[in-house]
């Protein structure tokens, strides 16, 4: 057991430092502690955020240098596709493959949607025979505005241009999982906040019922950190078995809990997350055995930080006899982050994967921004990042 902080951690798989940080430089690694140092501290995080956010929105000069040489280089490949290629290749070399993330967040125009689709149809064009990129993902607010999804889920009556306007939707939809079928490239959909979430999971339904007849296609993305989701999940299951498709899903605890609680309390229903992390932790368990128990009929893609959750999922493995490559399981981590376990699967050859966001400086600072806040309130996990930093920093200072 180690104590670091307030924090304790339990001895687990993942604490080889040097298979972690092969591809970083002493230099890199110091910039990084600096920056989960200065992450650690809500307030300075906050104050930081917001000067960032009015600097770069007025066009100061140096900032977007600034950005470029710190958050950006720790959690993006490049500002283009092709610039990013040089690190999905580094990563490939360690058995890790690459989720191209088009990180362009908080546009609600037409014109900003129809990029976006036309983006991530040339990453699926752009993944076909290439096993460094094994998914492709997008965003649902990439596709349309977020009040109208919210409308649709919450089963409110339109306007016509407001049809007009979710049809557009439901054809961006269409158009991209319909060449990632021809292509056979597995397309996953991320989820966002439960309140447009139904209306997002009613239409990946209808296209993994459509594109999934062989094998899963089309994977939706589930919240563990929401009640309800493991019935949701059998109730999934259910529908494929009696409609006889596959089922794709990537696993993630959850990204905004503050808002859903702000917001749950401020109208007044029931509160959709669970009431603690250890309940969400188990929830979140209780998904890796559903997959586990349906293997015939369910692919999954872990994605989680969380070492003992995926620790757990090896185990399972290891008692099934699954190859560390069964193509029907895959871990991921975001990028700069947690390469202790990234690195760790993909040595020991299991499908290990890192969403690398990618797109201009400018632009993805509303996603930059969004990562230091969400590390801020994910405990313990800027404190780990530090130990395992200050771990390597020691260890290469002693070899030097």
């Amino acid at each position: 057991m180690i104590k670091f902080g307030h924090q304790i951690f339990y001895m687990s798989i993942f604490n080889d430092t040097k298979i972690a940080f092969a591809d970083r430089s002493t230099a890199q690694l110091e910039k990084a502690k600096w920056m989960f140092t200065a992450i650690q501290h809500p307030s300075l995080t906050n104050f930081g955020i917001g000067a960032l956010n009015f600097t770069i929105k007025n066009n100061f000069p140096l900032v977007k240098d600034i950005v470029k040489n710190t958050l950006f280089e720790q959690f993006c490949g490049g500002e283009t596709r092709e610039q990013s290629m040089k690190v999905v290749q580094k990563m490939y070399n360690h058995h890790i493959g690459s989720i191209f993330d088009y990180a362009i967040e908080g546009k609600e125009e037409e014109e900003a949607f129809d990029v976006t689709c036309k983006e991530i149809k040339e990453n699926i064009n752009f993944a076909v025979g290439n096993p460094a990129i094994p998914f492709v993902v997008f965003k649902p607010t990439g596709f349309g505005r977020l009040d109208l999804y919210t409308e649709v889920t919450a089963g409110k009556e339109l306007t016509n241009s407001e049809k007009e306007e979710w049809q557009r939707v439901r054809t961006r939809y269409e158009e991209v999982c319909q060449l990632a079928f021809e292509k056979n490239v597995i397309l996953m959909v991320d989820a966002e906040e439960t309140w447009m979430q139904g209306a997002v999971d009613d239409l990946v339904n209808e296209m993994m019922e459509k594109y999934n007849k062989e094998k899963a296609i089309i994977w939706n993305t589930i919240q563990m950190y929401r009640t309800g989701r493991i019935e949701y999940l059998k109730a999934d299951l259910e529908r494929a078995i009696s409609k006889n498709y596959f089922l794709g899903y990537k696993f993630v605890r959850g990204a905004y809990m503050e808002k859903e609680r702000e917001r749950a309390a401020e109208m007044n229903y029931p509160d959709p997350i669970q009431p603690t992390k250890e309940a969400t932790d188990d929830n979140y368990n209780d998904a890796i055995d559903f997959v586990i128990e349906n293997l015939t009929r369910v692919s999954a893609f872990f994605g989680t930080h969380n070492e003992k959750s995926t620790e757990l999922a090896l185990d399972k493995m290891k008692v099934l006899g699954l190859a560390h490559d069964d193509n029907r399981l895959h871990f991921g981590q975001l990028y700069g982050m947690s390469d202790n376990i990234t690195y760790f699967l993909g040595e020991n050859k299991y499908n290990a994967c890192k969403y690398l966001p990618y797109g201009s400086v400018k632009d993805v600072v509303p996603y930059l921004t969004r990562r230091a806040q969400e590390n801020t309130s994910v405990a313990g996990q800027t404190g780990r990042e530090l130990s395992l930093l200050k771990k390597e920093l020691e260890r290469r200072k002693r070899e030097n």
